[in-house]
């Protein structure tokens, strides 16, 4: 089957097979931060955003991307970076795993809610498996980025 869709600001156009992941297409087009972690919806590591709303890539198919718009980490650089500082200033991305999944739900947190409490802020970690950290040095990375954030962009 014929999808075409937007990665990344860039359109593409491809035959898939009807039973391909969403995943393994990003995946194709060498967007490597999405990461296949567990496979049944559970880590979060296969976040990327369906129309700006993050979905978990293992679970969609290729072919429900058709006509939409996917972004991936490698799309987001510029948000991403600017936070991702903020996690590892917390010795929060200790062995980085699950920083793009992370990163991506953390970035959907800031675009729908510029001011989160912390349960808001634990409901949108909720979905992403972290090995090492104990999710307390992102929460306080995501408390330092709001607070730079609303000191206009200073340190």
């Amino acid at each position: 089957m014929q999808i075409s869709l937007t990665l990344n600001g860039k359109k593409i156009t491809e035959e898939v097979a009807a039973d391909l992941l969403l995943i393994d297409f990003v995946r194709n087009h060498g967007c490597y931060s999405v990461k296949r972690g567990c496979e049944t919806s559970n880590c979060g590591l296969c976040t990327v955003f369906l129309d700006e709303k993050p979905v978990l890539s293992c679970s969609v198919l290729a072919a429900r991307a058709d006509g939409h718009k996917v972004d991936t980490l490698e799309g987001l650089q510029e948000e991403a970076e600017e936070f991702g500082s903020f996690i590892a200033g917390q010795g929060a991305e200790q062995c980085g795993f699950c920083n793009p999944g992370m990163i991506m739900n953390a970035i959907a947190l800031f675009r729908e809610n510029p001011d989160p409490s912390d349960d808001e802020i634990r409901e949108y970690l909720a979905g992403n498996l972290c090995r090492c950290s104990g999710y307390e040095g992102q929460l306080r990375g995501i408390h330092d980025f709001l607070d730079y954030k609303r000191k206009g962009g200073a340190r």
